[in-house]
């Protein structure tokens, strides 16, 4: 198992911290992340390979190291999603995974408003068009 910051209170100690609210997070062990949009129902979900030391830590500080790849959502995934989303309200989600080395999803974030384009460039997903559908069929 991965340690807790509570545990090690002088790793957030750093000059600076106590100017402005912080999220600290754990480090869990990956292989690979996921970023996962939602739309309805439709999961679109794309692997992220960070191929830098950066990247490994934070891939959104190393975009051109980075590869993309569809995949599929685990059941039990894609059941929790669902039912976060209801208990949000939300039709839309960009979450966010971290899959450790032995296959577990670690999920991390949902952020209702989160960016889609770039992994329907890289990817091929029809996000656009799941988002239309989702607009187009209205309200539940």
């Amino acid at each position: 198992m991965y340690s807790s910051f509570s545990s090690r209170p002088s790793l957030i100690m750093a000059e600076g911290v106590e100017a402005t609210a912080h999220l600290f997070q754990g480090w869990v062990p990956k292989d690979h992340e996921v970023r996962l949009t939602v739309a309805g129902d439709r999961l679109l979900a794309a692997t992220v390979h960070a191929d830098s030391d950066t990247g490994v830590i934070d891939w959104r500080s190393d975009y051109r190291k980075l590869r993309y790849e569809t995949t599929t959502v685990p059941q039990n995934v894609a059941d929790g999603v669902h039912a976060l989303l209801a208990r949000l309200g939300l039709r839309f989600g960009a979450l966010d995974f971290v899959v450790q080395p032995d296959g577990e999803w670690v999920f991390l974030e949902v952020n209702p408003a989160g960016q889609w384009d770039w992994i329907q460039h890289e990817t091929g997903l029809p996000i656009v068009e799941a988002i239309v559908d989702e607009l187009l069929e209205g309200p539940p």
